[in-house]
């Protein structure tokens, strides 16, 4: 039998143009084994129920938790108000009229008392490649601004590139917004984005350098922009996620392989095109199938979140937006061959510490076991002061 959700009142504003109740609507699509419910009185008599405060921001993880929770409990704030409850056997209409009216009442008296640190839930987001705290917050006109900030900052990536990590950021903060204000929904930002990857390799194809990478510093804008949006409004799509995954993977080589047809005979590189392409299709290609080797036959995590070593190579690892730098310090320096020769020695480089590191963390597994993220050992009140911790995952909130 599902668990029947009922969702009481809403928020008095919106957090990235949704209100609380709207928001958990989109969030609770997600899990299965769910009827979210408009009339508690059609929950069955014998069904599990679910009661969610409208005007509370509930994340994810705790959603989860409560869903499959396997016992009657009160979920309360911080401030100590009951914000969810989990209730079964008949006594759903009971501790729906105490739980409206403040949570007071012999029903919700009776059940036990939970705070988040009691759920014991996961502060590892692998999906995202970074350590968050879970959070249930209360929505109100005065933290709406302090809330969109927070929910922004968690739709980002812990451990990415260095341009991605802290170069975009504050415009795709403003970007958001403007994409929410118009309308704009996260698969029209990557539809332009596939339409300016395009046009960029056709513009390097040709040798127009100055304007293909313009189109492509914007396409690569957009590839944060476009994720940043589908998270904060909850509107993730199979689609959107298959597209925009599949043109990240699928652009990149393309682009320098254009790049090198754009090389004119003046360059003395362009007799060794094809080495170049074939290198650096060996580099790309094996930099992946390490990534991936490592993850499935390794350990059940991404590669860049086993040490802090790896979480610092992310930064500067060979993907798009590294080497975009390399191929723009060539073409302003004159020397476009340069920016691709470079680009081809760092993807051979990278790919060779990739290797190494996969190489040692299955030896390391057949030595001392399965391996562990480097995350799950950070202790807080401990670890602030280190450097790794400081950039990756900081431990102190930002509310």
């Amino acid at each position: 039998m599902p668990v029947y959700i009922h969702i009481i009142g809403d928020s008095e504003t919106d957090i990235w143009g949704l209100s609380g109740r709207e928001r958990l609507q989109r969030m609770l699509k997600a899990f299965a084994g769910t009827r979210r419910i408009d009339n508690p009185a059609r929950i069955p008599a014998a069904a599990s129920a679910l009661l969610l405060r409208g005007d509370y921001l509930f994340d994810a993880i705790v959603l989860g938790a409560l869903i499959k929770a396997k016992m009657d409990l009160v979920l309360v704030s911080e401030e100590g108000k009951p914000v969810a409850v989990r209730i079964s056997g008949g006594n759903v209409q009971q501790a729906l009229d105490e739980f409206a009216s403040g949570g007071e009442g012999q029903t919700l008296s009776s059940l036990p008392r939970y705070e988040l640190k009691d759920l014991d839930l996961p502060s590892l987001r692998q999906n995202l490649k970074k350590r968050d705290a879970p959070y249930v917050l209360p929505i109100s006109r005065n933290s709406r601004c302090n809330l969109e900030s927070e929910l922004f900052k968690r739709s980002y990536k812990g451990v990415t590139d260095f341009v991605t990590k802290w170069l975009w950021p504050a415009p795709a903060f403003q970007a958001v917004h403007f994409c929410i204000r118009a309308g704009l929904r996260p698969n029209h930002i990557t539809l332009l984005s596939l339409l300016l990857a395009v046009l960029a390799g056709v513009a390097f194809w040709y040798g127009f350098y100055g304007s293909g990478l313009v189109m492509g510093w914007f396409m690569t804008f957009l590839d944060t922009v476009d994720g940043k949006l589908a998270r904060v409004t909850v509107t993730s799509s199979r689609f959107g996620d298959v597209l925009d995954h599949g043109l990240d993977i699928i652009h990149p080589p393309l682009w320098y392989i254009a790049w090198g047809m754009g090389l004119s005979a003046d360059y003395s590189l362009s007799s060794h095109l094809p080495l170049l392409f074939g290198l650096i299709l060996i580099g790309y290609i094996g930099g992946r199938l390490c990534e991936g080797a490592f993850q499935f036959w390794v350990a059940s995590f991404d590669i860049f979140i086993w040490r802090p070593l790896d979480s610092f190579n992310r930064l500067i690892t060979a993907r798009r937006n590294p080497n975009l730098i390399l191929l723009t310090l060539g073409w302003l320096a004159g020397r476009p061959d340069i920016g691709l020769l470079s680009v081809v020695i760092w993807h051979l480089l990278s790919t060779g510490f990739l290797l190494v590191r996969v190489a040692m963390g299955w030896l390391s597994r057949r030595s001392r076991g399965p391996l562990h993220s480097w995350f799950e050992e950070i202790v807080a009140g401990q670890d602030e002061g280190k450097l790794a911790v400081r950039i990756f995952a900081p431990l102190k909130s930002n509310r």
